[in-house]
């Protein structure tokens, strides 16, 4: 085995190889990869292949559809056989909040460029004629252009490519352990000796956490079992064969949770075992006797789906069974990816907890290795870094999380949804008096924070659906308190850093796009990728010693935090500590909010002793040290409170009562959205995003190409002098009995022009407000466009920024 190599991918299975071909297939010849027994081992080879674009986000859509378009190549490529069909996908819906769903689905398809189209039930009938018995059929989601590909055959041809560059593959060799050297590499050690390299690329599946604890990482993923079985030939599969008919598209029925192809003459029929019935595999490390092998099928745990797929699919039941294929492979509590990089460590990536490396594989090897030798990606792929879980995402909390991902895999979801296990796991000293205020709780970063406060006689339990529900009510009060009095916002899961030292301002100033504040100032600034994207959002305020607080997004803590950490000097000058767990944090927000927080404090709250975006600290009611800034997201006069968490109970008591007679309102999350809608304020990782240049999330106005250098200033000069060609825009929705969500389509004169980044229903001012990325040239406000909400077109056109309040005048009061 050679002793070096530029970068080393760990695992044989389709993503490691998928991997080391797209490091190939960018110039990185000197890579090698390790396998541990033989490549396919573990998953890959008794993986079901199918290949479903189906996914709701846009970027989630386009990796897919990444995959597809890497896999349908490699045959001409390689010359290697891949058993790639091309049959379709045919998903059935039984019930109207199925169908709304898929409603809502095609607009993102057309945004995405994935064909698709509803089908009626006949039509649905004879797409798939062996699904005789359901009566149910309100439409299917039909897309011609997915299908299934052999699973040990796709990887084989991948490794071919990557070896025809020039890649090199070890196998039967362990990996034992890593040690960082000092000049900054990474030395491997193996069954089969040592190796050296730069760049280590762990790949892993079921032995992620293994090789993540070798690492001191604690891998948020754990194996799941599933289990599908293979019929003898079914007799309408070789008539329709022999009658030179094509291949039925695979099926999904909600009514059997689970789906059914074609497999030779026969039918592989795949359920999905509910939480109850769900094992997990190699929960304490993987068995010293697992490679290739499956474990004995689990028939009791889907015997519910056999039946109920035999009363819709009666060719089933007359089928014999030829085998069963029970085996593990990867989950996550978002039943996505962990791609990237690896927190803490340098030049450490990973692509672990895979929840279908057949599906990923081509994308994770496109994206992966663009991110290694580029240093960036070229679409948004937030939604699969593993920073997006915090130290929260431990081994006992995912275990709970990936039992109930698969085990509700099937399950009708809907927007904005909290699921229910491993709560309440984080939570402020708040949380039980605003339990007995009302308040229905979502989930932030493993804390919880309130969606909104039942009142009424409402019962407080979260409502979910495609559509406007009674909750919209509640949440529109929620709003006008804000707008018209005072509401009190629990905003404790945000992401709280400070930053000091001598070096503090000339490090941060080289990495904001913003000027600094100045002491006892407050302002945004916004971190970027080299490539002029958005990396991070801050709020950005100067004590009065000179050091720093910065607060960010709570899905960023550990994101932003190693991003930081990474840019940090190695001279000590710059000292950064994550404050999250120790500061709460309430937002007091409202025409009145001075009169309530005034009573409290000897701090003078007036404009001219506390202007609009200033910070001072001092003693609010009994509570000590306690920063108050004057910012806040909705868009009112108000200030946000930063306090020692173990005042949080009085300080709540205290405002509360303070409150009562201005006409306080507790406030949740729900209505701190529709605010935040009205005042065309971004929301991090949805109008912003790496992806998006500054210029196209429309941040112009916190850009200071003028203050010297920064992250991404260079690329951001560079894109206006080429020209700036989309941007985003605000845009008012007309609506009734449902709202944008993210990602629909936008079209202009029946043209697809652009799509929602973010939206919703904007109580302050009736209408649907959105965020909409569209060609600069459609940006006049006026301009009239349409939206499918739900699969109907409904009107909409462009307003100015800010259509609350658009000189800030209210925040100034």
């Amino acid at each position: 085995m050679q002793t070096h190599a530029r970068a080393v991918v760990i695992g044989g299975g389709c993503v490691g190889a998928a991997i080391l071909y797209g490091l190939a297939k960018r110039g990185w010849t000197d890579v090698a990869l390790l396998e541990r027994t033989q490549l396919t081992a573990g998953s890959t080879w008794h993986a079901a292949g199918l290949i479903p674009s189906y996914a709701r986000n846009i970027n989630i859509g386009r990796m897919i559809a990444k995959t597809i378009e890497i896999y349908e190549g490699l045959e001409a490529e390689t010359g290697q056989h891949v058993g790639w069909h091309k049959c379709g996908q045919l998903r059935i819906a039984n019930t109207r909040d199925r169908l709304d769903e898929y409603k809502s689905y095609m607009s993102v398809a057309a945004a995405q460029g994935i064909r698709a189209e509803l089908v009626t039930p006949d039509e649905a009938r004879a797409l798939w004629p062996l699904l005789e018995n359901n009566n149910d059929i309100l439409a299917a989601l039909y897309h011609p252009d997915d299908g299934h590909i052999a699973p040990a055959d796709v990887t084989q041809a991948m490794a071919k490519g990557a070896r025809d560059l020039g890649a090199k593959i070890y196998l039967n060799t362990e990996v034992r352990g890593f040690e960082r050297l000092p000049n900054g590499e990474w030395k491997i050690k193996t069954s089969n000796g040592d190796i050296v390299c730069e760049h280590v690329i762990s790949a892993t599946g079921n032995y992620a956490r293994q090789t993540g604890a070798m690492l001191g990482l604690d891998i948020p993923a754990i194996p799941i079992l599933h289990q599908y079985w293979i019929t003898d030939a079914v007799p309408e599969v070789v008539e329709r064969k022999r009658a030179g008919l094509p291949e039925m598209p695979i099926l999904r029925d909600e009514a059997f949770e689970g789906y059914l192809r074609e497999e030779g003459d026969g039918l592989m029929f795949g359920p999905y075992e509910r939480t109850e019935h769900l094992k997990l595999f190699a929960e304490n490390g993987v068995p010293e006797w697992f490679g290739a092998d499956l474990v004995e099928e689990d028939f009791d745990a889907v015997s519910w789906n056999w039946e109920k797929a035999m009363e819709l699919v009666p060719a089933l039941g007359r089928a014999g069974i030829k085998a069963n294929v029970r085996g593990p492979f990867q989950m996550t509590a978002d039943e996505l990816p962990l791609v990237g990089a690896a927190w803490g460590l340098e030049n450490v990536w990973l692509a672990e907890g895979v929840p279908g490396g057949i599906l990923w594989g081509g994308a994770i090897g496109y994206y992966l290795s663009e991110r290694i030798v580029e240093g960036s990606n070229s679409i948004d792929t937030s939604s699969l870094d593993p920073r997006r879980f915090g130290d929260y995402a431990n081994k006992n909390w995912t275990r709970e999380k990936v039992r109930e991902a698969w085990g509700t895999h099937a399950e009708q979801h809907y927007p904005g949804q909290d699921m229910p296990a491993a709560r309440p796991q984080k939570t402020a000293p708040s949380y039980d008096r605003l339990t007995q205020l009302g308040a229905v709780w979502g989930v932030l970063n493993g804390w919880e924070m309130p969606n909104w406060f039942a009142t009424g006689g409402i019962e407080a339990k979260n409502q979910y659906s495609w559509r406007w529900t009674e909750k919209g009510r509640i949440i529109g009060e929620e709003v006008h308190a804000v707008r018209n009095a005072v509401g009190l916002v629990e905003m404790t899961p945000m992401t709280k850093f400070e930053v000091s030292g001598p070096g503090a301002e000339a490090w941060l100033d080289g990495i904001l796009a913003n000027r600094l504040p100045k002491v006892g100032r407050v302002n945004l600034s916004h971190q970027l990728t080299p490539r002029g994207g958005v990396q991070a959002e801050y709020v950005v305020s100067r004590l009065e010693d000179g050091s720093f607080y910065l607060i960010s997004t709570p899905s960023a803590e550990r994101w932003n935090f190693d991003d930081l950490s990474r840019l940090l000097p190695k001279d000590g000058s710059v000292q950064l500590r994550n404050a999250t767990n120790e500061r709460g944090c309430f937002t007091v927000v409202g025409p009145k909010a001075r009169d309530v927080l005034q009573s409290l404090t000897e701090i003078d709250l007036s404009n001219e002793a506390f202007p609009w975006f200033g910070v001072r600290s001092g003693t609010v009611a009994l509570a000590t040290d306690v920063r108050l800034l004057r910012v806040n997201y909705e868009g009112e006069l108000g200030w946000e409170l930063y306090h020692p968490l173990a005042y949080q109970r009085h300080l709540l008591e205290a405002i509360l009562a303070a409150g009562e007679p201005h006409g306080l309102r507790l406030i949740g999350l729900h209505a701190l959205e529709s605010l935040r809608l009205e005042k065309s304020y971004r929301a991090m990782y949805r109008d912003m995003n790496p992806e998006l240049s500054a210029w196209e999330s429309s941040l112009d106005r916190f850009i200071r190409l003028d203050k010297g250098d920064f992250i991404g200033r260079d690329a951001l000069v560079k894109v206006k002098e080429e020209g700036v060609f989309r941007r985003t825009f605000t845009i008012a929705i007309e609506t009734d009995d449902a709202s944008a969500l993210a990602f629909e389509s936008v079209y202009h004169d029946g043209k697809l022009v652009g799509r929602i980044t973010s939206g919703g229903y904007a109580y302050t001012l009736g209408h649907d407000v959105a965020f909409a990325l569209l060609p600069v040239e459609l940006g006049t406000p006026g301009t009239e466009l349409e939206v499918p909400v739900l699969g109907e077109m409904r009107k909409a056109r462009v307003i100015t920024e800010s259509p609350y309040d658009p000189d800030a005048l209210r925040a100034r009061m």
